[in-house]
């Protein structure tokens, strides 16, 4: 049986999510196919749920990255969100934009398109406020009539306090607001939750629109083609949840919006891409486009663990009498640590450039946090984490075909601190919050850095430090890369429209020229409403 749409969303991600709702309301028929399950889990609903499933659950999918040669051949993982919402489902829920710098970056890599489209932050702006409902924040910045629930943490550990406290003695000053006027400083996030519960794109975007006869939602149902004749996307190849092949057409544009990691493999299985590579596994070439899958990027992140001198922290909190004394507090009261997502301090800081725009995020976690692949290197007691994360790096990997089979995952490799300047500022950012544990408050607590060693400091160890407990920030991104006309590695037009094929868009983070400085949920929510908004504006 065959069914036939104006629109077809592949991937209810957190981009995906936006672009069908936004379709819908406009009075268009848009199938939403989404790889995953439902967002609805009590573990996922609450904002600390996450840490009990990271590390295994069915609501992320893991890509083992290829042997990392300059990381002394270290494999390690990239989890994705494997659930209607994607990462927003199961992320640690920060808002953050990233700042107005980036996105005139953007503008002017894309000067000399002819879509004719501003990517400047004037541009952007209108998307990301009025999609956002913020509990504190208004004016130019901010919406606070939006669906999106955004607001200040509901518990700050004393942990988090301190570390605040600790880095403001560093001479950062405290910032109320880091999607303000200005990064720099130190301070608490926002979150995108309300009263305990998780606000994914999935319950924003979606859940109002449930009895909406114009959307027609499909779970676990995974793409394995795009149908191209004569140059234009006509439809979609898929199987269903029985694992039947289906077929479903559209009118209209098709957007690809499965994350960056999968959005380049889906274009290369239906033959949109590098067109040597493809001829490997006997894909017919509809477009060839050689920067499809290539320009990974990824924010790197690198840990700094120190054990405490006493009961603080969220260590044991989800366990035993400790979680049903939480879950209890929060039944009753609506108060406690079940409000907080795990992490709820953190800051922007250049430790080479006071002054200067941040180099270097940090985030304060209030417990031993690690990857699967290293948990077993530092003692699991009451401790802290500050992860120190480059924002801009300057590192590219690639996502490349395993084979044209559909269900094999991709070939990843980020090289995530590959460029020496990223391995510079992750050592600059270790050398300024290792200060930061030595520091009043924070350092009245510290009982003893457990990572880096501290018997030996140098550039060198720190180097060694950095290649052993890399990982990512969760935040795969440029793989499909929007570009001027000029540039032959740009797989998109400024419209996001994939070059040489009608009908085609990619909105999702793998759209970005260059990464943002700092978490990427909300911008990927903008790239799905702008997305949106290039359709409905060219009918």
């Amino acid at each position: 049986m065959t069914q036939s749409f104006d629109h077809i969303v592949v991937g209810g991600g957190a981009a995906g999510c936006v672009a069908a709702a936004r379709l819908v309301k406009a009075g268009r028929r848009t199938l939403l196919l989404e790889a995953g399950h439902s967002h609805h889990h009590p573990l996922l609903d609450m904002p600390p749920g996450i840490f009990k499933m990271i590390n295994g659950s069915k609501f992320m999918r893991y890509h083992r990255t290829e042997p990392q040669a300059h990381l002394d051949g270290r494999v390690h993982e990239i989890s994705q969100g494997n659930v209607l919402g994607g990462g927003t489902s199961v992320n640690a829920q920060v808002y953050m934009r990233g700042r107005s710098a980036d996105y005139d970056e953007w503008d002017e890599m894309l000067r000399g398109n002819n879509a004719g489209v501003r990517w400047n932050w004037q541009a952007v702006l209108p998307h990301f406020t009025g999609m956002e409902g913020n509990n504190r924040l208004g004016g130019e910045l901010h919406g606070s009539e939006g669906p999106l629930l955004v607001s200040d943490p509901g518990h700050i550990d004393d942990v988090s306090r301190w570390f605040v406290q600790a880095v403001q003695g560093l001479g950062l000053p405290y910032n109320h607001d880091f999607n303000g006027p200005s990064q720099r400083g130190v301070g608490f996030y926002q979150f995108m939750n309300r009263r305990g519960k998780r606000s994914s794109a999935a319950y924003a975007f979606i859940e109002p629109l449930t009895n909406d006869p114009k959307l027609t939602l499909k779970l676990n149902c995974t793409v394995s083609r795009l149908l191209i004749e004569n140059g234009r996307v006509t439809g979609v190849v898929y199987s269903d949840a029985s694992g039947a092949e289906r077929t479903s057409y559209a009118d209209a544009d098709v957007i690809v919006s499965s994350g960056a990691l999968i959005s380049p493999k889906l274009l290369m299985l239906s033959g949109i891409g590098p067109a040597d590579a493809l001829a490997r596994y006997g894909i017919a070439c509809a477009a060839d486009l050689p920067g499809v899958g290539e320009n990974l990027v990824d924010h790197p992140e690198v840990p700094i663990i120190a054990t405490a001198n006493g009961p603080y922290g969220y260590f044991r909190q989800g366990q035993g009498w400790r979680m049903i004394r939480n879950g209890l507090h929060f039944k009753l009261f609506g108060t406690g640590t079940i409000l907080s997502a795990g992490v709820e301090a953190g800051a922007f800081v250049n430790p080479a450039d006071p002054h200067g725009e941040p180099t270097i995020q940090a985030f304060c976690v209030p417990h031993v946090y690690l990857d699967r692949d290293i948990l077993t290197l530092v003692e699991n007691t009451y401790g802290l984490t500050v992860t120190t994360v480059v924002v801009k790096p300057k590192s590219r990997g690639f996502v490349r075909l395993r084979s044209a089979d559909p269900k094999d995952m991709p070939v990843v490799s980020p090289n995530l601190l590959k460029h020496p300047d990223d391995m510079r500022e992750m050592i600059s950012g270790q050398r300024y919050f290792l200060q930061a544990f030595q520091t009043k408050p924070l350092g009245d607590r510290v009982k003893a850095i457990a990572v880096p060693s501290q018997d030996d400091l140098s550039d060198e160890a720190l180097a060694k430090h950095c290649k052993r407990f890399v990982k990512t920030n969760y935040h795969p991104a440029g793989t499909c890369r929007m570009g001027s006309d000029s540039d032959r590695m740009a797989v998109l037009d400024a419209a996001m429209r994939v070059r040489g094929v009608d009908n085609l868009r990619v909105a999702d983070m793998s759209a970005c020229p260059n990464i943002n400085a700092g978490n990427t949920a909300a911008p990927a929510m903008m790239l799905g409403d702008r997305c949106a908004d290039f359709i409905l504006e060219a009918a």
